[in-house]
């Protein structure tokens, strides 16, 4: 209850339901509300407690934005020196809008932190159409202290446009990359395309301080590995020095994608 107390509710009451709900939701690992039942103050009648529950979810006086960002910006002030880890990814609607959604990942799930829908005929969007969102997820980690952040996006958003604004927001990144870019040594060199780089079943290779596209941008570091499991290569991106680990945390990446599921 403390934790959501001091959203802008109508009525304090309808905040002591959603503490109830959440703690019954949590409880009870499932999202229905007749699953909550025996973790909920006890009434008279099981079908009062439900009808109560449906009467808050529908109530169109509760403002779920107004509740949402403070619960969220309080969980945030607490998070201390440890890195955020953050998670790009889009999903189209109704074959008409994009929605564009920045979530912190945490214990397997993710949390949403920003979102965007736009009118877009695809999932693809540019480094331009990102870079007001980005700003804004900045600027809600920044009022809240957290500067210590590594962001996870998958290769429809490989584009060193990216990669350079990340940088200039002083985040890390962990970017997976496509087969065709162009791979550069230090100095330069065209050396070959990331796909064509040599990976036997089960092997890892990590390149430091490379160059990627013909902008020979960097330096950067990869990490490539051919899993024993599957036939679909990884190939990320970052600009910290790679290891096993930089595969491992991609990986946290796709719990975006559940997100997007539940």
């Amino acid at each position: 209850f403390d934790h959501v107390k001091n959203a802008f509710w109508n009525d304090i009451r309808n905040a002591k339901t959603c503490a109830w709900m959440v703690a019954a939701l949590i409880l009870s690992r499932r999202a229905t509300p007749s699953a909550w039942l025996p973790y909920l103050p006890a009434g008279r009648y099981a079908q009062s407690i439900e009808r109560q529950i449906v009467r808050w979810l529908d109530n169109k006086h509760i403002n779920a934005t107004d509740i949402y960002g403070p619960a969220v910006m309080k969980a945030l002030r607490h998070w201390g020196p440890h890195v955020l880890k953050l998670a790009l990814d889009t999903s189209m609607l109704f074959n008409t809008y994009c929605m564009i959604r920045i979530s912190i990942l945490f214990r397997g799930r993710a949390v949403p932190l920003v979102t965007r829908v736009i009118k877009h005929a695809s999932a693809q969007v540019s480094t331009e159409q990102l870079t007001p969102i980005i700003a804004q997820a900045r600027g809600i980690l920044a009022a809240a202290g957290i500067d210590n952040v590594r962001f996870l996006a998958d290769r429809g958003f490989c584009d060193v446009e990216l990669m350079d604004l990340l940088s200039q927001c002083g985040w890390n990144y962990i970017i997976r990359i496509k087969s065709s870019l162009l791979l550069c040594a230090a100095n330069g060199q065209r050396l070959c395309k990331v796909g064509e780089v040599a990976l036997q079943v089960g092997e890892a290779k990590c390149f430091h301080n490379m160059r990627l596209t013909g902008q020979k941008y960097g330096p950067v570091h990869l990490a490539l590995a051919r899993p024993a499991h599957g036939q679909d290569t990884w190939q990320v991106v970052s600009n910290e020095p790679t290891s096993l680990e930089t595969l491992e945390v991609y990986g946290e990446r796709f719990g975006i994608e559940e997100g997007f599921l539940d």
